[in-house]
Parts: structure tokens; sequence; C-alpha cells
């Protein structure tokens, strides 16, 4: 074995110590590398002109050291963020970053998510019971078809982040700006939002029974056939907010239109127009 074809190889690697397939490839390549060597001072070569061809003969390695180490440390990181169907109850995943995370059909009963960025990741037909994404980045997320009682979402970043078809009884939204969130045919009677803003947000086909949504902000937010009884917007803010029944005002959505409280509430001059139209009591709003 000659050792400066060792040498040379261990100088080259050093910078990708620890990963797996590049050690892997040192290891062929050392072999191949010493044979070669061998071959050519049994031809007659001496060791200095045997150690350059052998050198040469395999081209620019390090560029294909760099290729190999990258695709490696793509693939662990596509596997470290797989973690569908795995029992993850009361798991800590505070403050880590999974940016397209799976957590599909996984039991996240109890797990800490907060401060983590998990943008782009999917939950679906999970059970994320009591799950506190505090202050999570939670960006182009789907977590529909779970299970989300009792979670907590203070200070979460929720932009494009989709509910729909959730159960989110007793979870609190709370000091939030929801961009563009979908929470369609969602049960959010016993949901608690304080302080939000929501700002595109579609409610269509959503069960909102009962909630008080006093103080808060809607801009182009869709509540298009929604369940709306005695829903409270006293003190809040609608900007080009929609409340469409369907195709035809039913005797029923007419009915319970007026049982929605705007007492104290701010809207421009369109929301406001297409309440009146309904039949909506209007007479302690402000048009803006």
């Amino acid at each position: 074995m000659n050792q400066r074809v060792t040498d040379y190889l261990n100088g080259v690697f050093t910078p990708y110590n620890g990963v797996k397939s590049v050690n892997e490839l040192k290891s062929d390549l050392h072999t191949d590398l010493q044979e070669r060597f061998r071959e050519l001072k049994a031809e007659g070569k001496d060791d200095e002109t045997a150690f350059k061809m052998t050198i040469d003969s395999i081209g620019d390695i390090e560029q294909t050291i760099l290729e190999v180490a990258n695709l490696s440390r793509s693939l662990e990181r596509q596997v470290l963020t797989n973690f569908s169907g795995s029992n993850l109850v009361n798991s800590d995943f505070a403050g880590v970053k999974a940016h397209k995370g799976r957590f599909n059909a996984s039991a996240l009963h109890g797990s800490d998510f907060s401060g983590a960025d998990l943008t782009g990741s999917t939950f679906k037909s999970s059970d994320v019971r009591e799950a506190n994404f505090d202050g999570a980045n939670l960006t182009d997320c789907t977590l529909s078809t779970l299970d989300l009682t009792n979670a907590s979402f203070n200070k979460t970043i929720l932009v494009r982040t989709n509910f729909s078809k959730s159960g989110l009884d007793g979870a609190k939204f709370t000091n939030v700006r929801l961009t563009d969130v979908t929470l369609t045919l969602t049960d959010l009677r016993k949901t608690t939002f304080e302080s939000c803003v929501f700002d595109g947000v579609d409610f269509k086909y959503t069960d909102l029974t009962g909630q008080r949504l006093d103080g808060q902000t809607f801009i182009g937010v869709k509540f298009d056939k929604a369940a709306l009884t005695e829903v409270s917007f006293n003190g809040a803010t609608l900007n080009n907010v929609s409340f469409q029944p369907g195709f035809t005002l039913t005797n029923k959505y007419y009915r319970m239109i007026k049982t929605i409280n705007f007492d104290g509430a701010t809207m421009d001059k369109l929301t406001f127009a297409h309440l009146k139209g309904m039949g909506a009591d209007l007479s302690k709003a402000k048009v803006i």
C-alpha cells in the first residue's frame, strides 16, 4: 500500500468527514487507486511517476465528492423531516427548522412546536390535541382533517395555512394575523379567537354559531354559506367582507343574519350595503 496515495485521499476528503455516502466513495476509491499504483509499479514506473499517473487517473475528484456530499445531505434532510405514521406523543420540536416536514397520520398529542419553522409542512389526519404552536411559522402548512383540540396558536405565523375539516374544539388563536388562511367546513363553535386580524380568510361552510369575534379585524374575509347564528362582531372592523348565502337569500339565512350583533362595528360602504340588503341590524354600526 502506498502511503502517499492514502495521505492524498485523506486530505481531499477531510471536509466531508461523517457524510456516509462520501465515506463509502473514499473507501472504494482508495482500493482502486492502490491497485492502479501497484499496476504502474509493475510496469516499471518509478514511485513519483506512478503516484502522479495514479492521481491524474481520477480527474477532478473534488467536484465529484462535492456533488455526492450535497446529494447525501439533501437525502438525509428528507429522511429527517418525514415523521409520518409515527408515535410522537409529547415530543419536543420547540425551535426546530423543518421545512416541508411530513407529520401525516402521526400521534402528536401534547407535542411542543413553539417557535419552530415548519414552512410547507403537512399534518394530515394526525392527532395533534393540546399541541403548542405558539410563535411557530406555519406558512403554507396543511393541518386539514386532523384533531387540534385544545391546541395553542399564540403569535403564530399563519400564512396560507389550511385548517379545513379539522377539529378545533378548545383551540386558542391569540395575537395572530391569519393571512389567506383556509378554515372551510370546520366547526369553530368552541374555538377561541382573541386580538386577531383576519386577512383573506375563508370561512365558507364553517359553523361559527355563538362565536364572539368582538373588536377584531376582518379584511377581505369570506363568510359565505357559514353558520353565523348569534355571532358577535361588537366593535369589530370589517372591510370588504362577504356574507353570501348561496344562489338565493332564503328565509332561514335571512333570519340568521338578523341574529348577528354588529353593535359598534366599523365597516366600509360596500360591506354595509351588502349586510343591510340582507336585513342585518346595523343601527349601531359605523360606516367608513
